[in-house]
This record gives C-alpha cells, structure tokens and sequence, in this order.
C-alpha cells in the first residue's frame, strides 16, 4: 500500500511554537491525529498576521483550504512544545500549498509533515479567486522560491 511523502521545502518563511494542551491528548494518550490540522491552522494564522493578513484578506482576497496530507513520524505528547516551521511552494494560478515540518522543540524530533493546498475566494462573490500577485512578491522577498508554475 502507498503512503502520503510530504516533501519539504529546501526553506522555510516562518516559525512558531504551539504547546500541546491537555486537550489535544486523545485516549492513546498522545496527540490525537485529527489535532495536527489544528496545529498547522494555528501557525498558518500566526504567519499570515506577520504579515499583516487574515485568512479573509490577503491582498483583497481570502484562502479556503482544498486539500490536506498528513505525513505523521513519531507521537507527541502533553507538555511538549511544538515548532511548526512553514514554506509555500507550487504557486499555480488561483493557489499555492503551504509546507509545514512539526517537531518537539527541546529534542527536535519530527512529529509531522503536513501539506496544505490553498485556493484564494472572493467571499462576497462565492467564487474562486486569482492568487494576488502581492502575495507571491512578498513570499519571494522570504526566501521562497515557487516551484515551476503551471
């Protein structure tokens, strides 16, 4: 059987530390798996606000997520903090993915890899959006080079 391989990218634009709470903990008595897109919201919000933007407003548009990977490489438990590293990559017309590499920050073991794919939306209009050219200059600025475009 095949499993999901989330490739990293080669940088990354921002990091962030999330404590696991009580509860995140699920019965196994380590991070519940259905947390880890918490987790991965959670720094994606923290990014966009450095940057001075909301999952509403990214340079007039706003993001809705259209996929989601979860590559998991060891548990995590209570107490422990988490770094959440993040880089975007493969900008395409009306979207990109952000990359996320999740370790226990005193130990630096990797917890994760997350892959989320983002489409930018017009709320008012209920459609699809183009990805605003400001937002792929100032990605480029930090460092991260989108991958061939399609």
């Amino acid at each position: 059987m095949s499993r999901i391989k989330v490739e990293l990218p080669k940088s990354f634009a921002f990091e962030t530390d999330i404590p696991i709470r009580i509860g995140d903990i699920n019965y196994g008595g380590h991070l519940g798996n259905d947390t880890m897109l918490s987790v991965a919201h959670e720094a994606r919000v923290r990014f966009l606000m450095q940057h001075g933007y909301t999952e509403f407003n990214i340079e007039g548009s706003g993001i809705i997520m259209v996929d989601a990977a979860v590559q998991y490489q060891s548990q995590s438990f209570y107490g422990e903090v988490l770094r959440v590293e993040i880089g975007v990559e493969d900008f395409q017309k009306f979207g990109c993915d952000f990359l996320y590499r999740i370790t226990e920050k005193e130990s630096h073991r990797e917890v994760a890899r997350v892959k989320t794919g983002i489409v930018f939306f017009d709320y008012e209009k209920g459609k699809i959006a183009v990805l605003p050219e400001q937002f792929r200059v100032k990605m480029r600025s930090h460092n991260i080079q989108p991958i061939e475009e399609k």
